[in-house]
């Protein structure tokens, strides 16, 4: 099974942030860092990213 490379974090002052797993860093959202988010929007946010994610790594060549 393929670990997911994005998921959620929430903040102390309630909103939401994506993460990359391997950094621990905000991911890169197309060009912006995925924080301060509300809940539903990161929600979508992180299956779409994994999705990406999932699709890239599953290329040819990339396996």
């Amino acid at each position: 099974m393929t670990s997911q490379r994005y998921d959620l974090r929430k903040e102390p002052d309630e909103t939401w942030t994506v993460f990359d797993v391997f950094t621990g860093q905000p991911a890169d959202a197309w060009g912006a860092p995925a924080e301060y988010l509300d809940e539903e929007y990161s929600r979508d946010l992180v299956s779409v990213l994994n999705l990406v994610d999932l699709k890239r790594r599953a290329a040819p060549g990339n396996l």
